[in-house]
């Protein structure tokens, strides 16, 4: 292994930034080249096919049989002139990675000639082999059949991978019995949910809304480590962390990595991987250098929400694929190196119209911040009534490594809005028992025609806060860099939704009364800044004097993901997304089940790679080095030099000594208690004990292994180092 780490510092040191050729060509220009857009089918599909399918499209009614025909022949003429040969269903199993099939377009004929062939069936659905995907016990393993399914909202694209193009065709994935075994599935659905609760409210405000969308922008950081760095690491290459590994002398503690000069191999990387992301209609507009050293963020522009989904997996798909040509891992782990900062996806969600008004965005009248009160508040509402699921919707045994941690929103749900903000919420509280008379002018007197239209740039960040609003937006902060995002989305949607329909209810039952419709919907308002009070939070999410306030307000601390995970299962969730037919009761439990499963996987193979690396290399590199230092001291106490230094060298061979035994004892005991874990059928019961009785063992472990790292000497140490990971590009 030592041998291994300095073959590989060698090669680090010889690396040279690869040449992007600069055609250039604008960015505009090449744009969604690779993408089966709205000006591809314009120019390959007959026109009223063409209005056709837009018009399914808009009103999210089924596609005609003939005109998916129409479809799959535009496509496959378009794919094949591209150079394409195969083409596939391309879903997002609840892997969270993304799945494909390819078939070739070619076929023999009835009278078996080669022909290439595409029709709108195997455009609308097929049925791949869905025995080995998570699938929660919704079905048994020898049951093999599910579905695949076109969603039109979603184009296709064209994958380059080894000289060969394949038509990649965005799908949900159902089982048999039609239950989803998807992310992309759940999401459609809670997206029309939420648009038509959205709607209802808009119509307070405006008749002429006849469509709400919601938009997303998800920001992406990740670390970069060179190739062979990555290689001569078991643990980052089975885990996507480092399980071992002191912390460098000098780390992320200047802060002059964050907003710095992009290093040129990297900046090569990165020019690279936009190009391909812009081909396929990523819009990317954003690059950085992030807070700890060799991590980065890039970040697109707003985009609705699914086509937003769809084209983060697809981002994580090309990064991956690109820096291989660079010589690069990319590291897509929330936590992969102890000390420094980790990696998020934050999640900026807002609402607009098709009359061009985002929800989320206080305007210049009156009438328009009454407007964007009510869908400001009622989603902080929302998020307060709902805190424990949303909390669940971004648990994973990764992201627990993050959430709590110095750089990350801690696992306390709470809101931050801004000063400004805050103000006006408590003048609504204030005026709690102010009487609103029909005649009254309740703008003027709620101060609401007071709230500035420069509140969006007004209205700082809090970094310490899961969920803040920044200006016209909320930030999902807390989402993990290697989720999907869309099982945050489908939760924040679909609470945020069942919130509107009841503040509509409550609306309309007071207009019922007599009420005016504004005094109505700011009595309304008002109730919910009071009840909802708790959540909202202007300091710092990392101090410890907040857990304690928060502990006070009632506010839910579950910082690992087996508990987190109880949020899912309870009857008012349950509930929840059954009236909104989210997910049925059979759906949501096999989440449950799959998510607690991957938990326990992730935490088994975690125990296993650091068994191993500590009982293979770390305790017979230490061991060796620990016996020449004997016969150092035996050498030199035969010539009667037994000094200071013999007995300071002494001193370094009991260390080792101390810290070997307390890594066996520790992996022994480790060992023993996965083997007690696993003998326990109840998944969460076997998820808890993994994460009381197995994973509490990986600090001890790690601790004792990080100390021999500072005592064996570099020459022999077998794991390539921290500064060395993090420093060397």
């Amino acid at each position: 292994m030592a041998i291994l780490r300095f073959k590989a510092l060698e090669q680090v040191t010889k690396r040279q930034p690869l040449t992007v050729v600069n055609t250039g060509e604008r960015r505009s220009d090449s744009f969604g080249r690779n993408v089966f857009n709205l000006e591809a089918m314009r120019a390959t599909m007959p026109g009223d096919y063409f209005k056709k399918l837009q018009a399914a499209v808009k009103q999210g009614t089924p596609v005609e049989r003939n005109v998916a025909d129409a479809v799959a022949s535009a496509m496959k003429t378009w794919a094949m002139a591209k150079g394409a040969t195969h083409y596939t269903h391309w879903f997002q199993p609840l892997t969270g990675a993304t799945a494909e099939k390819h078939d070739s377009f070619f076929d023999l004929n009835s009278d078996g000639r080669p022909v290439e062939n595409f029709k709108g069936s195997a455009l609308v659905q097929q049925e791949p082999d869905a025995s080995s995907f998570p699938n929660g016990g919704i079905r048994n393993t020898f049951e093999a059949r599910g579905y695949t399914a076109w969603d039109p909202t979603s184009p296709a694209f064209l994958i380059e991978t080894g000289g060969a193009k394949t038509l990649c065709i965005p799908t949900i994935f159902v089982a048999y019995t039609g239950e989803a075994l998807d992310y992309k599935a759940p999401l459609l659905k809670s997206l029309d949910v939420l648009e038509k609760a959205a709607l209802d409210v808009c119509h307070y405000f405006d008749k002429d809304v006849a469509r709400v969308t919601t938009t997303l922008g998800i920001e992406q950081e990740y670390f970069l480590v060179d190739k062979a760095l990555y290689a001569a690491r078991p643990d980052l290459m089975l885990t996507g962390r480092t399980l071992f590994g002191h912390s460098s002398a000098k780390g992320q503690q200047l802060d002059d990595h964050y907003f710095g000069s992009i290093p040129a191999r990297v900046h090569a990387y990165m020019l690279d991987y936009e190009e391909e992301a812009n081909k396929l209609g990523i819009p990317l507009r954003t690059r950085h250098n992030e807070v700890a050293p060799h991590q980065f963020e890039c970040a697109p522009t707003f985009e609705e929400a699914n086509l937003a989904v769809d084209h983060n997996q697809l981002l994580m798909d090309v990064m991956a694929r690109v820096a291989d040509k660079h010589d690069f891992k990319v590291l897509l782990h929330e936590k992969p190196f102890a000390g420094v900062n980790g990696s998020g996806k934050h999640n900026n969600w807002a609402l607009s119209t098709d009359t061009g008004v985002n929800l989320l965005a206080p305007g210049r009248r009156p009438k328009e911040n009454l407007q964007f009160l009510a869908f400001f508040i009622t989603t902080i509402k929302a998020v307060h009534r709902h805190a424990d699921l949303l909390r669940a919707s971004i648990a994973s045994a990764s992201n627990d490594h993050r959430l709590g941690a110095n750089e990350a929103p801690p696992a306390i749900m709470s809101v931050f809005v801004g000063s400004m903000l805050d103000s006006v919420m408590n003048e609504l509280e204030r005026t709690a028992k102010v009487p609103l008379d029909k005649g009254d002018n309740i703008y003027l007197k709620l101060g609401i025609d007071k709230i500035p239209a420069i509140l969006l740039d007004n209205t700082d960040r809090n970094r310490t806060s899961p969920f803040a609003f920044t200006g016209n937006k909320f930030e999902f902060r807390a989402v993990g860099s290697s989720a999907n995002s869309s099982s945050a989305v489908t939760t924040l949607n679909t609470i945020v939704a069942d919130q509107l329909v009841e503040f509509k209810a409550s609306v309309d039952q007071l207009i019922a009364d007599g009420r005016k419709k504004e005094v109505a919907i700011v009595e309304v308002l008002r109730e919910y800044v009071i009840s909802s009070k708790a959540i909202r939070f202007e300091g710092n999410g990392y101090s410890d004097e907040w857990k304690e306030e928060a502990a006070a307000r009632g506010l839910s601390n579950v910082p690992t993901t087996p508990q987190a995970l109880d949020a899912i299962v309870t009857p008012e969730s349950a509930a929840l997304f059954a009236r909104h037919h989210i997910y049925s009761p059979v759906e949501l439990h096999a989440r449950h089940e799959i998510v607690l499963e991957d938990y326990i996987k992730k935490i088994q193979i975690e125990g296993r790679v650091m068994g191993d690396l500590a009982l293979n290399h770390i305790i017979p590199t230490a061991v060796a080095y620990q016996t020449k230092l004997v016969s150092n001291v035996r050498g030199l106490r035969e010539l009667g030099l037994d000094d200071e230094y013999t007995n300071v060298t002494m001193n370094t061979i009991k260390a080792i000594s101390r810290h070997v035994s307390i890594i066996k004892t520790q992996v022994e005991e480790m060992v023993n208690a996965r083997k007690a874990a696993n003998k326990i059928t109840d998944s969460r019961e076997q998820a808890i004990a993994y994460c009381d009785t197995v994973k509490v063992h990986f600090d001890t472990i790690r601790r004792s292994a990080d100390k021999l790292e500072l005592m064996v000497d570099d020459e022999d140490w077998p794991l390539v180092k921290y500064r060395e990971l993090l420093f060397l590009h």
